[in-house]
């Protein structure tokens, strides 16, 4: 009988070589032994795993789902023979991260080749997108998410706080004037975020708990925050926004920000999520662990 272990371990390797062959010889048995391992798996979970042709093998979808578990399976053994021995688990694999697009380019992606240079072993994949995804149908280890949280199936982290402030340029005040509430944005010109509730592209909402709500009208909206962060620079306009979105803009002193007689809404936080029901990789847990302490300073 045919070890399993071992065949899940030719099928990931098969996946990251794309050859049968090389796969074999990387992991030391014949071809043929390779492939009666693919074939067994294959059999015994009634679908394909790979297209095969003479030249290259490639994942099928079927197989892309059924590898990621497996990765998954087998970073835990490795885990747990090293938590049986008292070694340091060595961080490696894959780790498939979704984070929304102005924070990852703001502020994932400038502190993220630190992580790597710590953990050779391991390689990222991410997604820049501000689509909320599904971690288990869409087979990410985690995503990062701004704001109130309304899936309570998943597991929250919170790894740096976030607050949102209304913010234009100085030539745009000095043209129309400095609101001062919420009912003087009516004749101003908001730029709006497509995708937000609270701070979106027909309303505003202010006050701690968000329950002072101000319709608003612009001549621009959009999926990307920072697409209307650079419009609010140009003088087009009010961008109301997180924090990291425009600290940088505010230190320069190309936006001012603007302080109405009612707060902010509270978005709360930036949280790390994954899953809830399994244990967190050690890939996880690590990438995590290293945002709460880099975005903490």
């Amino acid at each position: 009988m045919l070890d399993r272990i071992t065949g899940m371990q030719i099928c990931l390797k098969v996946a990251s070589l794309g050859s049968i062959s090389s796969a074999a010889r990387a992991l030391s048995v014949s071809p043929t032994l390779a492939t009666k391992h693919i074939d067994a798996i294959e059999r015994r979970i009634g679908v394909a795993l790979f297209h095969r042709s003479t030249r290259r093998v490639s994942v099928t979808e079927a197989g892309r789902r059924y590898l990621s578990e497996v990765e998954s399976i087998l970073l835990h053994l490795e885990e747990a023979d090293a938590l049986a021995s008292d070694h340091q688990v060595t961080v490696r694999g894959t780790l498939r991260v979704s984070v929304p697009t102005s924070f990852g380019l703001r502020v994932l992606a400038p502190i993220l080749p630190k992580f790597l240079e710590m953990h050779p072993d391991l390689s990222v994949d991410l997604d820049y997108s501000d689509r909320v995804v599904d971690l288990q149908a869409d087979g990410w280890d985690m995503a990062i998410r701004v704001g109130r949280l309304e899936d309570s199936s998943l597991i929250a982290r919170k790894i740096v706080a976030c607050r949102t402030l209304l913010c234009a340029s100085p030539s745009y005040l000095a043209r129309h004037g400095t609101p001062r509430t919420p009912a003087d944005l009516r004749t101003l010109n908001c730029l709006g975020y497509a995708l937000s509730e609270r701070l979106g592209d027909r309303q505003w909402h202010f006050g701690a708990k968000g329950d002072i709500v101000q319709s608003i009208q612009g001549n621009l909206r959009a999926n990307n925050g920072d697409a209307l962060v650079l419009a609010a620079m140009a003088g087009i306009g009010i961008t109301y926004a997180p924090d990291f979105l425009v600290d940088r803009e505010l230190a320069s002193g190309a936006l001012v920000e603007i302080k109405l007689d009612q707060p902010t809404v509270e978005i709360h936080a930036v949280h790390a999520i994954t899953l809830a029901g399994r244990r967190q990789p050690a890939k996880v847990r690590t990438l995590i662990d290293f945002l709460v302490e880099h975005l903490a300073r």
